[in-house]
Parts: structure tokens; sequence; C-alpha cells
């Protein structure tokens, strides 16, 4: 058995939630894939580079990074035996031999000292119970200079994009799901800067980046994907029959705005995150 220090994490993303994202992994990477080429171009992952996926999900990051990193390797770690069994499928259908899968929390498992070149993340690093203890324990595993490039969401705004498309949700989502505990942890640039030198790491650099998510194909399509998402679901789980119909018709509507050749698609914002592995922290 593996160890972990998030164990409400761990439930979450191995229960309805993380089968969710393990039997639908085309609607999650594309709400975020526009964000690949930017996070990608901040990571710099070169041919003979060692890459870790921290929180690699479905995998779907991990297997991009294997093929930048042809002449290297590509491991991706993640809490979901769901996600990972997936994301093994996925890597072997498409005969990616250097990339590989571990279940664990990246914040204790067991990982090579100076094991990594560039560790990455799509947005995994959010969930840390301990975002100093986990980020000083991930730069062990990284070479001296070693590279550090994650995305994470930017705050929301009220007025914004997304919260005019899913303006019908709005009374109802009081609480996170299990799986979205923590989503909100990194929202500020000072924090970010704050825990990545704590944890080891200089030229620490916080970039917003702006890019279109994908929702569905068009706005009934979309509206479906968005009542399916585990924080919907969770917080619309008492919700009667009338009330998910009016809810799904007034998302329809909204989300029709937002229709294009291309599908729906809604702005995002999120950080782009770079840092360099400095000297090890010192203890206490």
């Amino acid at each position: 058995m593996y160890t972990i220090a998030n164990r409400r994490q761990a439930e979450a993303w191995n229960d309805w939630e993380g089968v969710h994202w393990a039997e639908h992994p085309e609607r999650y990477d594309g709400m975020m894939g526009a964000f690949n080429a930017p996070l990608f171009a901040a990571a710099g992952i070169g041919p003979r580079d060692r890459v870790l996926d921290v929180g690699c999900g479905t995998g779907r990051t991990t297997r991009l990074a294997g093929r930048r990193a042809h002449d290297g390797n590509a491991v991706g770690i993640d809490l979901s035996a769901p996600m990972l069994e997936r994301a093994r499928r996925d890597a072997a259908a498409e005969g990616l031999a250097n990339v590989t899968f571990e279940q664990g929390d990246a914040q204790v498992h067991p990982l090579p000292v100076h094991g990594f070149d560039v560790l990455i993340s799509r947005g995994g690093v959010m969930f840390f119970a301990d975002h100093v203890a986990a980020f000083t324990h991930l730069g062990h595993a990284l070479v001296p200079a070693g590279r550090l490039a994650f995305l994470c969401p930017r705050p929301g705004d009220p007025g914004g994009a997304y919260a005019r498309a899913t303006a019908a949700l709005s009374p109802f989502m009081r609480e996170a799901s299990p799986a979205s505990r923590g989503m909100g942890s990194l929202l500020d640039p000072a924090r970010i800067r704050h825990v990545l030198a704590a944890g080891g790491f200089t030229g620490i650099e916080v970039v917003a980046c702006e890019a279109p998510m994908t929702f569905g194909a068009d706005a009934g399509d979309a509206a479906d994907f968005v009542l399916s998402m585990g924080p919907t679901r969770h917080n619309l789980r008492h919700a009667g029959p009338s009330t998910l119909a009016r809810i799904r018709a007034e998302l329809r509507d909204a989300l029709a705005e937002f229709e294009t050749a291309d599908g729906v698609r809604i702005p995002g914002s999120v950080w782009i995150v770079t840092a360099t592995r400095g000297s090890a922290p010192s203890s206490g």
C-alpha cells in the first residue's frame, strides 16, 4: 500500500468523480487542451529529459511529455486508480514505451533523488494537503537547476464569461464536491511565490494565460457536460427532475452565446507558473 498524506482527496478521486474523469477524458482534455501549448512552452522539455507529471489524471499531459522527451521518459503520478487505468490503456494504444504511471500521493511518494529534469502539472498541484511540504519533497526529486512548470486557476470574475454561461447554477453551488476541495488553494500569486520559495525554488514567475475552453459540440451538449461535472452534480444531487430540466434549459440558452464552428468555447484564464530548483531548504 502506498503512503498518502491527503486521505480525503485519495478517497474522492477513487470514487465517482475519478470514475467520471476516467470514462470521459476527451471532455476534460477538451476543456483544458488549449492550455497545453503554453504549459509545454513554459516547461521547455528536451528530447532527453526525464519528466514527472504531478496529478496526471488520465495521462494526456504525460503522453504529450513523453513525445517531447522521446529519448528520455515521462512518469505520471496520481491518486486515482480509475484515472490511471485509463492513462495506461491510452498510452499503450499510442505505443508510448517511454511513458509510465504510478499511483501515489506526490507529497510523500518515494521519488528518486535527482531523478527528474522537469516537473509539470496541469493543475494537480492544487490539491496537496501541505503545499510547502509537497514542493520541498518534489524539489528533492529534481536535478539541481531542474525546471518546474504548472498551471492553476486564476480567481473567477463574477461578471465574466463563465459566470454568465453558468448563471443558472449559481444559486445551487453552495459547497465544493469531494474531489474539488482545494481547487482555490493557489489562486493568489503571492501565495504561489511563498510556497515555492519555502519549498526551495527560485526564479519563480507567475504569468496570466488566457485560452478558450471547449465544453461541447453545441449548447445542449455543453449543458449536459456542465451538469455532469463533479461540483455541479454534487450540489444538484437533491434537485428534482423539474428543477434539473429548468436549469438545463437555462444553461443551454446561456451557452448558446459561446457556440462557434469549433464547439462551445468559453474564454478561460489560468496562471502559468515556472520556477527552478534551488539549493535544498533547511529542515525546520
